[in-house]
């Protein structure tokens, strides 16, 4: 993916195995927790390009939230304030090739940033 390709829909759930049912069922997804992300089943699109998970709902995370590639989170989060923005969660590593951050826009509207490769 490119920088600024929307990439990833994470949708906060209450009951994670009752969420699995409805979408596989309703959209036909293949959802499955990769090793070690027990807590964060993912699907991919039948377009074989994006995909989503679903997160357990927390204080915060009550509404579905897209995930865009950057080239750089730290690049990235500078111009999020630099534009009125406000970093909600600086950069944390996924695994070694790769990480995440979570910002939100000056409408209040909350987006997370995602940088590497969850290959290799």
């Amino acid at each position: 993916m490119a920088h600024g390709d929307v990439t990833h829909l994470e949708i906060p759930v209450n009951d994670l195995e009752s969420a699995k049912d409805f979408y596989a069922d309703l959209f036909g997804w293949e959802i499955s927790a990769p090793p070690g992300f027990e807590e964060y089943p993912m699907w991919q699109n039948p377009n074989k390009i994006s995909g989503g998970a679903l997160t357990p709902r927390e204080d915060g995370f009550t509404q579905p939230r897209s995930i865009v590639e950057v080239d750089s989170i730290d690049d990235t989060l500078a111009k999020v304030t630099a534009n009125g923005g406000k970093v909600l969660k600086e950069r944390e590593a996924i695994t070694e090739t790769s990480w995440w951050a979570l910002f939100e826009d000056p409408d209040g509207n909350v987006l997370g940033l995602f940088e590497g490769s969850m290959e290799g």
